[in-house]
């Protein structure tokens, strides 16, 4: 899928994937009328050689939009004469370049040279990608032919940001609800394209490769076997499964994997993009049964990196969501266990879990 691409007033681009049988839109009507000064990021990437993890400068992100109401939300569409991101009066989805990034360059310049091993916040880009111009129709009550071109635009997203020199990983996600610390309430996700490995996939990526050379099996194929063949399914398609893990670290936790090896977002077949809708929506409508509330979540792709240096050949596309609510109106705190000594201890049997959802 190609989207149309055409600029916002200060620079940043905007991408705009449209549904099958919309009318072609006209380039010449998608003009940001909005007086916008231009973004210059001024990220910084510091090494934390203890931890042996990278960690981002971005103190420009203390100014960005917080929490407005409804009627001056940024991501609806451009209409009744009000002026927002997304110039036109409605849209299907799109994915633009944040305002407010925690890496990038200044908009419409070109990534810089690669020059050695040590990452560039500049070589980087964080994306908005917005689900539907309606506020209040959040992903789980999407129709699954709007989730199938979400699904295309993270894949065509993925594979133009990864192939960005100085990009190693491309992240796309989506935060639902306050208490996961959402900002905007518009349905909405981001795409994060990292100069470098995140600590989770470069560790679980490290776990495979030596599990590879003890074993010559592939890690993630033997865990998926094991759950598909357990107590913890939630739900099972032809082509996917979704299961709490055994390991659960979240009191809501579930990941949802294609049956066949695939690598990335862009490497899913017809098959696979044509079911994935139908199975992460029965997930969501279960996940917002279980406390008769909406669940907030983080839903986050895991994918191949970039380079196969970074042990591309190796990894699993796979999303992983997971909840801090831990029973109706109680937040699971990542306190001094999980926060000082990075281990988490879990309040509830990941089994339980899966049974409940189960039964919705």
């Amino acid at each position: 899928m190609s989207p149309l691409p055409t600029r916002l007033a200060d620079g940043r681009e905007i991408l705009w994937f449209d549904e099958p049988g919309r009318p072609p839109r006209d380039p010449v009507a998608l003009v940001d009328h909005r007086d916008l000064p231009r973004v210059v990021p001024a990220s910084e990437l510091r090494y934390d050689a203890l931890a042996g993890e990278w960690i981002t400068i971005a103190a420009h992100r203390q100014d960005r939009t917080y929490q407005p109401p409804p009627d001056q939300c940024p991501l609806c569409p451009s209409r009744d004469g009000k002026l927002t991101e997304i110039p036109a009066p409605s849209y299907d989805v799109v994915a633009f370049e944040n305002r407010f990034p925690s890496f990038g360059s200044a908009p419409g310049a070109p990534p810089p040279p690669v020059t050695g091993d040590a990452p560039a916040p500049e070589a980087g880009r964080c994306e908005v990608v917005c689900f539907t111009d309606d506020h209040g129709t959040p992903f789980v009550r999407l129709p699954p032919e709007r989730v199938r071109l979400v699904l295309e635009a993270w894949a065509q997203r993925t594979a133009e940001l990864g192939a960005r020199p100085g990009v190693r990983y491309v992240f796309p996600f989506e935060n639902r609800g306050a208490e996961i610390g959402v900002t905007l309430s518009h349905p909405h996700g981001q795409i994060y394209a990292y100069p470098y490995v995140p600590p989770f996939p470069e560790r679980m990526l490290s776990r495979v490769a030596a599990h590879r050379v003890a074993t010559g099996e592939n890690l993630f194929d033997v865990l998926l076997a094991r759950e598909r063949a357990g107590e913890r399914v939630v739900v099972a398609g032809e082509h996917w499964t979704a299961f709490v893990p055994r390991a659960a670290r979240w009191p809501v936790e579930v990941h949802l994997y294609p049956h066949r090896p695939t690598p990335d977002l862009p490497a899913l077949d017809e098959a696979q993009r044509a079911e994935f809708g139908l199975v992460y929506l029965d997930v969501l409508r279960r996940l917002d049964a279980l406390y008769d509330d909406e669940l907030p979540y983080v839903a986050a792709w895991q994918q191949a990196p970039v380079r196969p240096g970074d042990g591309r050949a190796d990894a699993r596309l796979h999303l992983r969501l997971h909840s801090v609510r831990r029973a109706p109106g109680k937040i699971k705190y990542l306190a001094g266990s999980e926060s000082g000594a990075g281990a988490f201890i879990s309040d509830v049997r990941p089994e339980a879990v899966a049974e409940r959802l189960r039964a919705l």
